[in-house]
């Protein structure tokens, strides 16, 4: 679930300015190996198609389907382990990683429905799972968004 919310969140906006995670080489080599991926050129540019049809998804202006695509080909494997019963991914290997944050969101939707979305703030790009018991988090930090909210609220009650 990291991973999932470290992609959405890879392409933020820092005042005012959009900082692409992802964006130039380097950089997006960085994250990927960082992440568990290998870095190739190809394996970015499936990243960023990722991202952003799980931001469109997750805001709702997107349906799961248009998933589909970077599912083709994908198959899951079972493996008898030590441990017990355990599926395995069968992918390309530049696309595994991507494949592995659609099956994050997958999981989480299945586990903790509507709990996966964007923050409130309009000026904030960013994405909060929320794990609170009353299921009403709506900025991805009360820090920064959810004081800054609160203070425009009290600012314009008191004008």
């Amino acid at each position: 679930m990291d991973t999932l919310l470290d992609l959405l969140n890879s392409r933020p906006l820092v005042n005012g300015e959009e900082r692409d995670a992802l964006g130039d080489p380097a950089g997006g080599r960085r994250w990927a190996r960082e992440h568990g991926g290998e870095g190739s050129l190809a394996e970015l540019a499936l990243l960023r198609e990722t991202r952003d049809i799980l931001q469109d998804i997750v805001r709702g202006e997107s349906s799961p389907a248009a998933l589909s695509p970077l599912l083709e080909g994908v198959h899951q494997i079972p493996e008898i382990t030590s441990d017990g019963l355990q599926w395995m991914v069968k992918t390309p290997p530049h696309a595994r990683l991507a494949v592995e944050v659609v099956l994050a969101w997958a999981a989480t939707e299945k586990q903790m429905p509507g709990r996966l979305r964007p923050c409130t703030n309009d000026e904030c790009r960013l994405f909060l799972l929320d794990r609170s018991r009353a299921n009403r988090a709506r900025w991805c930090s009360m820090a920064v968004c959810g004081n800054r909210e609160k203070a425009r609220r009290h600012y314009e009650r008191t004008r």
